[in-house]
C-alpha cells in the first residue's frame, strides 16, 4: 500500500503522524510510504531520517494526497485540505466529527474512508488511540491551569503548590477517566488540594485507593459540582462520551458563583467543551475571560509538546496501521472489531450512530 504522510497544517500543530520508527516498519512489510517535505522537523524528525528508513519525501501536501492510498495524519483535515481527499482513500487521524459539521459534510461528500483515532474502542471500552493524547493533555492541562493562574496571565495569583503557611490552590477535575487522571495526579503531586469527580461509584472506588493521599474522589452530581467550583482555583473539564459532544457540566450561570480569576481548562473541547462557555482556542491565542473566569480551550493541547506527542502516538496506532496497510481496510476492521470501531464515515455514509445523531443524519452500520 501507498501511504501518505502529510505536514499538519492545523495552527499550531507541530505532531506529525507517524515517527521514523514507524515508518521503517510499514517499509519492512512491503509498503511504499510518502512523507511531506518538513512534515516532521518540528517533532525533531528530519526529512534525512525519513529517508534513512526507506520512505520518499515529496514536496507539497498536494503530492502525498494524491499519491497515498492512505493518509496518516495526527489532527483532522482543515478546510484547505478537504478537496484534496478524494472517492476510496482512507484516512487515519483524530477526526471529532460530532463538533465539526462542516468537516462531517466535506468527508461525507469526498466518499473518502475515515477511520477516527478516537472511536477505536477495545471490549473493555477504552479507547487505545486516544490514551496516549489524553495522557499528555491531563497532565499539560494541569500545568496550563497553574500557568494562568498567574495574576499577571488573568488568574487569581496564586502558587498551586502554596508555600508553608500558606494553603496551595484548590483544583477540581470534572471526569475520572485517563485525563482527569492524569491531571489530578500532576496537580497532586505539584502539592494543590485536589478533587476528582466521576459518575461511576466502581471507579471512584479506584480512584479513593489508587490516587494520592491529596486527591479526593467525588461523586459527580449537579449539586456537588456546584459545591465543589465555588472555591476553587482551577478547574478541569475531562469528560469524554466516545464520539458524542461532551455534555455542558457548567453553564454561563454557574460562573457566577465561582471567584473572579479561577481558571477553566477544557480537555473536552475537540468534543465540543463541557462548559457552555467554551469555544475553540489556539496555542497562539488560548485565553479568554468570561465573567472574570479565565478560559482555555486549545483543541490540541499535546500539539505544544510535539516531540513528546509524536513518539506516544506512534507507540499506539500503529499496529492498527500496519493492519490497515497490510490487509486493506475491510479486511483489517473485519478481523478486529475494536478498529471497526473507528469507522465513522465510509464512502459518504456515516457508520457512527452518535455522529448520526448529533447532525440528524442516516445511520448506516458498516457492512464488511
Amino acid at each position: 500500500m501507498k501511504v501518505g504522510i502529510p505536514k499538519e497544517i492545523k495552527n499550531n500543530e507541530s505532531r506529525v503522524g507517524m515517527t521514523p520508527a514507524g515508518v521503517s516498519e510499514l517499509v519492512k512489510h512491503g509498503h511504499s510510504v510518502y512523507v511531506q517535505h518538513t512534515a516532521g522537523v518540528n517533532s525533531g524528525f528530519s526529512d534525512e531520517m525519513y529517508e534513512n528508513v526507506g520512505a520518499t519525501i515529496l514536496p507539497t501536501i498536494e503530492d502525498v494526497y494524491q499519491t497515498a492510498d492512505m493518509i496518516v495524519k495526527v489532527k483532522e483535515p482543515i478546510e484547505s485540505e478537504y478537496k484534496l481527499i478524494r472517492k476510496g482513500q482512507l484516512v487515519f487521524t483524530y477526526f471529532h466529527f460530532a463538533c465539526d459539521k462542516k468537516l462531517t459534510e466535506a468527508m461525507i461528500e469526498s466518499e473518502s474512508v475515515c477511520l477516527a483515532y478516537e472511536t477505536v474502542q477495545l471490549d473493555d471500552n477504552s479507547l487505545p488511540l486516544l490514551t496516549p493524547m489524553s495522557e499528555v493533555a491531563g497532565r499539560m492541562a494541569t500545568i496550563n491551569g497553574a500557568y494562568y493562574l498567574q495574576k499577571t496571565k488573568g488568574g487569581k495569583g496564586k502558587l498551586i503548590c502554596g508555600v508553608p503557611g500558606v494553603r496551595p490552590a484548590k483544583v477540581v477535575v470534572l471526569g475520572g477517566g485517563i485525563v482527569g487522571q492524569a491531571a489530578a495526579r500532576v496537580a497532586a503531586g505539584m502539592g494543590a488540594d485536589v478533587v476528582i469527580t466521576d459518575i461511576s461509584l466502581s471507579l471512584l472506588r479506584e480512584l479513593s485507593i489508587t490516587m494520592p493521599a491529596n486527591v479526593n474522589a467525588i461523586y459527580s452530581s449537579h449539586h456537588n459540582v456546584v459545591n465543589e467550583i465555588k472555591d476553587a482555583d482551577i478547574v478541569i473539564g475531562a469528560v469524554l462520551i466516545p464520539g458524542d459532544k461532551a455534555p455542558h457540566l457548567i453553564t454561563k450561570d454557574m460562573l457566577k458563583i465561582m471567584e473572579p480569576g479561577t481558571v477553566l481548562v477544557d480537555v473536552a473541547i475537540d468534543q465540543g467543551g463541557c462548559f457552555e462557555t467554551s469555544h475553540p482556542t489556539t496555542h497562539s491565542d488560548p485565553v479568554y475571560v468570561v465573567d472574570g473566569i479565565v478560559h482555555y480551550a486549545v483543541a490540541n493541547i499535546p500539539g505544544a509538546v510535539p516531540n513528546t506527542s509524536t513518539y506516544a502516538l506512534t507507540n499506539a496506532t500503529l499496529k492498527y496501521a500496519l493492519a490497515l496497510a497490510d490487509k486493506g481496510w475491510k479486511n483489517a476492521c473485519k478481523d478486529d472489531a475494536a478498529l471497526c470501531k473507528g469507522l465513522n464515515i465510509v464512502e459518504g455514509k456515516v457508520t457512527n450512530k452518535a455522529v448520526a445523531d448529533v447532525f440528524n443524519l442516516e445511520y448506516v452500520p458498516v457492512e464488511l
